[in-house]
């Protein structure tokens, strides 16, 4: 591998981590619009294992901003991230799959009086497939794998 190979390969794996990274940052700002942009046109979204459906991008976007309505106060994190990038006999390819784990605390802003709201905690897992597109890299599909959740006693 010619040195000019690993320093793009380097540099798609960090622009594929920052479109992870802003798929994040997006959900959490309900910054929607952001979020849908991150994804090609043809890109879609699947949420069955987190409660939702399969869906086109846009359409799943919709559902996050919908079930994540009352509950504005948002931290996603996703860590532990895989990715597996397109080998094309030594040079990097169009393609890359991400696997990462996410742990998302949700809640409701301050009740008041320095009272804050019960927390929803869920973790999972999520697997990315993103394209190379004129724009940079591009979310294909995400699917969301919720392997956890923990509710307030009270039912939150």
């Amino acid at each position: 591998m010619t040195q000019r190979v690993a320093l793009a390969t380097v540099m798609d794996r960090l622009s594929i981590d920052a479109v992870i990274t802003d798929y994040a940052v997006a959900v959490d700002e309900g910054a929607w619009d952001a979020c849908t942009a991150l994804f090609t046109p043809d890109g879609r979204a699947d949420h069955r294992g987190a409660g939702g459906a399969e869906s086109s991008a846009a359409e799943g976007v919709r559902w996050l901003a919908e079930s994540l309505r009352l509950l504005p106060v948002r931290q996603h994190l996703v860590v532990n991230r895989r990715l597996d990038l397109e080998d094309l006999g030594g040079y990097p390819g169009d393609h890359a799959r991400v696997r990462a784990d996410y742990l998302r605390p949700t809640g409701q802003a301050p009740a008041g009086d320095g009272v804050t709201a019960p927390v929803v905690l869920t973790g999972g897992r999520y697997e990315f497939e993103l394209r190379r597109t004129d724009a940079g890299w591009r979310i294909r599909t995400l699917t969301a794998h919720e392997i956890w959740r923990c509710v307030p006693a009270d039912g939150g």
